[in-house]
């Protein structure tokens, strides 16, 4: 995220060094080669080279010596135990403070847990730099909230969210968005304020998915198509139910709702909606799975093909994909995994653990990712070839025509033609709780 927003504070007038610790990363960007997909980046930046706006460097202190205001852009992981992890944000802090200017504005960009900001990484710049925040230097706080694949076309209309250490740092911080981003600004004060505004929508999204997995588990045994159903429901402007499937990827909404859980547990006032979100989110690939295997038939021994590898369509990236739980939980079920994935090389699937392979002669495929290569296949085809049953997680196809063709489908939040059977039979008897 940290390449695109430099390349559009440059499009907008300023003059930006990126820095990195990569030196192959560094000698691409000052050669006018874009590191990796994103619509419109490569154009932009060949541009900026052209007009000196743009440049890069790995001596991160002696840039940031010349520098009126830095962004750090850089990312906090989780630990094993699933606890917030700012190594890096600390060294990249270290490395800003060697060379802080006094006067100088610092601006973090990356998702941390509330008060880290203040707690953890200004004493990182103070340390490394002599010097004292609000004294000496600004500190600001405006979280990423942009999406790859659409960085460009969201980052100057998305509002940027902006809080301080004081209300000088929350001014400058501001000012400078206006001026070189040109997106709306929304002042909410303090750092910490700023902090949880992301970390809240983060919740909010992981939240809402669960629900709408419990209630599409629901209807998969009612016999009731929640597609339908959800769609109904959202028409009255009182719900904005998000779509079910099988599973929950990437950097953000399987990571960041941890920040806020575990220190909201270690002050007494613990998330349980929250915590509860993340476990039905990360069961759903086994679920569903489970579910196959008790309707349709034992999947130990027979081979299954998973359609995608990437944790959402259109984009090359794997970070915490639900394809890990569901090869995870196939071979514990004794089945033999195989996929594919238009953005991966064979090399690059075997280097995540994968075996690569085609549809032919899989009894049961999977859909993971919505990859527009796999929106409308030819299941007739795939019946021939060996094809008895798909799983589509992520709604994308047609039942009816998976059924016509012979097969039999499993969709998220829709039963197949077993379950709608059983469901209208006199084993279905949903419990009255009174």
């Amino acid at each position: 995220m940290g390449l695109p927003l430099a390349a559009v504070f440059a499009k907008n007038g300023a003059d930006v060094t990126v820095c990195d610790i990569n030196a192959s990363l560094v000698a691409s960007i000052n050669g006018g080669h874009c590191p990796y997909e994103e619509p419109g980046l490569p154009e932009l930046m060949k541009e900026l080279r052209v007009r000196g706006r743009l440049t890069a460097s790995t001596e991160t202190r002696t840039v940031a010596a010349a520098a009126n205001a830095i962004v750090i852009i850089v990312p906090a992981h989780l630990t094993a135990q699933r606890e917030i992890d700012l190594t890096i944000l600390k060294s990249a802090s270290a490395d800003v403070g060697g060379g802080l200017a006094p006067g100088a504005l610092v601006i973090y960009e990356t998702t941390v847990s509330m008060g880290a900001t203040r707690s953890s990484l200004i004493p990182a710049l103070e340390q490394a730099s002599g010097l004292r925040a609000g004294q000496d230097f600004s500190v600001g706080y405006s979280p990423e909230r942009v999406k790859a694949n659409l960085v460009l076309d969201r980052l100057e209309t998305t509002p940027k969210v902006v809080g301080g250490f004081d209300d000088r740092s929350s001014e400058l911080t501001a000012l400078l968005y206006e001026r070189y981003l040109t997106a709306p600004v929304e002042r909410v004060g303090s750092l910490e304020a700023a902090e949880m505004t992301k970390l809240v929508g983060m919740l909010y999204r992981d939240v809402n998915i669960a629900l709408a997995n419990e209630l599409a588990a629901y209807c998969e045994r009612a016999g009731v198509d929640f597609k339908q159903v959800r769609r109904a429901a959202n028409r009255d402007g009182e719900a904005s139910l998000l779509e079910p499937g099988i599973g929950v990827g990437g950097h953000c909404t399987p990571v960041y709702p941890y920040f806020l859980m575990r220190d909201a547990r270690r002050l007494g006032v613990a998330q349980h909606l929250a915590e509860l979100a993340r476990e039905i989110n990360d069961a759903q690939p086994a679920r569903q799975l489970q579910r196959v295997a008790r309707v349709w038939r034992a999947l130990a021994g027979i081979r299954v093909h998973v359609l995608g590898l990437g944790f959402r369509p259109g984009v090359k990236v794997d970070t915490f994909s639900p394809a890990y739980a569901l090869r995870d939980e196939l071979l514990r079920l004794g089945a033999l995994v195989t996929i594919e994935d238009p953005y991966y090389s064979a090399a690059e699937l075997r280097s995540r653990g994968f075996a690569p392979g085609s549809v032919l002669h899989a009894p049961l495929v999977v859909l993971n990712t919505a990859h527009e290569e796999f929106k409308d296949p030819d299941f007739r085809q795939w019946r021939i070839g060996g094809t008895a049953a798909i799983l589509d997680g992520r709604g994308l196809w047609c039942q009816a025509d998976a059924e016509a063709a012979g097969l039999v489908y499993f969709g998220v939040g829709c039963g197949c033609e077993i379950e709608r059977k059983a469901a209208t039979s006199d084993t279905f008897r949903p419990t009255a709780v009174t």
